[in-house]
């Protein structure tokens, strides 16, 4: 069987490395526009209601557009931007996130592609506050970082044409657009703290959710609980304290669909440290779409991938 899928901003640093993992497919017909067609939302529509799944890879204020433009019934949407991510209509793609999701992405018509800062921050937090381990009405405060492709096309032009050197904190003032989704579907009580950063590389990411006071027997029940909500998972695994790095590179999983986990302490003093490393490029973003895409048109999960 073959599917039809248009990818709208398929120029995009995300569309991109869509379509380079579906071209190779034969089980897919990528639906394309000219270049004088690409900004016109009738052609955009038309190309949508074509294909079996959208993948949308544009900013929120287009994205919105084009689902607006086409009908409830008239096609399916993967949507990349922020604009769905916690809209009660759209299904958030987290496959991983909870036994029933993967059920929910396959039957879905609108699916939520979740940012790559939020897959790490709600892979490590939403199964530690189903075991009770985190409080939701006292939110962890949340670091990390990421290769400077996770910003874009303005930001890699910053980065690689020395407009912009060395690494860098943002988002200090708490607006960062991932927090409303990290805290819903953390199943958090309020906002975390969150301050990421941009490293001087391309691609990977580093998350880290900081737990103070949680002692060894919290330690213990963190990895406990991540380890028994990802044991069967394909792409989601947990690291074990004795295969520890002494360093955490984020870039270790540059070029899969992969994240792993880990639970990092000190014992004595109770501190306790999550970390969530993936490809921001992949299980972040593009990977992420194509293993929606495959529940939805109901292909091989990992195929592609």
């Amino acid at each position: 069987m073959t599917w039809k899928v248009f990818i709208d901003g398929e120029v995009g640093t995300t569309g991109l490395q869509i379509r380079e993992r579906l071209t190779a497919r034969s089980d897919i017909e990528l639906v394309s526009l000219g270049e004088d067609r690409r900004k016109e939302l009738s052609a955009r529509a038309d190309a949508a209601r074509e294909a079996d799944v959208s993948i949308l890879c544009l900013p929120d204020a287009a994205a919105k557009e084009l689902v607006a433009a086409v009908g409830p019934d008239e096609a399916k949407f993967i949507d990349a931007s922020t604009a769905h991510r916690v809209d009660p209509d759209w299904v958030f793609g987290f496959p991983e996130m909870d036994a029933g999701q993967r059920a929910r992405i396959a039957s879905a018509r609108r699916v939520s592609n979740p940012g790559c800062w939020s897959t790490c921050a709600i892979a490590l937090i939403r199964p530690l506050v189903a075991a009770r381990v985190i409080d939701p009405a006292n939110p962890p405060s949340i670091s990390g970082v990421s290769g400077y492709t996770g910003g874009g096309k303005a930001m890699i032009a910053e980065f690689e044409d020395g407009t912009v050197e060395g690494s860098f904190l943002y988002a200090a003032g708490q607006g960062h657009k991932h927090l409303p989704e990290i805290a819903l579907h953390g199943l958090l009580g309020a906002v975390p703290v969150f301050v990421p950063s941009v490293g001087q590389y391309a691609q990977g990411m580093a998350v880290a959710v900081h737990l103070p006071g949680l002692g060894a027997d919290g330690m213990a029940a963190a990895e406990a609980a991540l380890q028994s909500a990802y044991a069967d998972e394909h792409f989601v695994s947990v690291v074990p304290a004795a295969d520890h790095a002494p360093r955490v590179m984020p870039q270790i999983l540059n070029g899969t669909n992969r994240m792993e986990l880990s639970v990092h302490g000190n014992p004595e003093s109770g501190a306790v440290t999550l970390i969530a490393v993936l490809d921001n490029l992949g299980k972040g973003a593009s990977g992420a779409a194509v293993q929606n895409m495959n529940l939805m048109l109901g292909a091989d999960e990992s195929a592609g991938l």
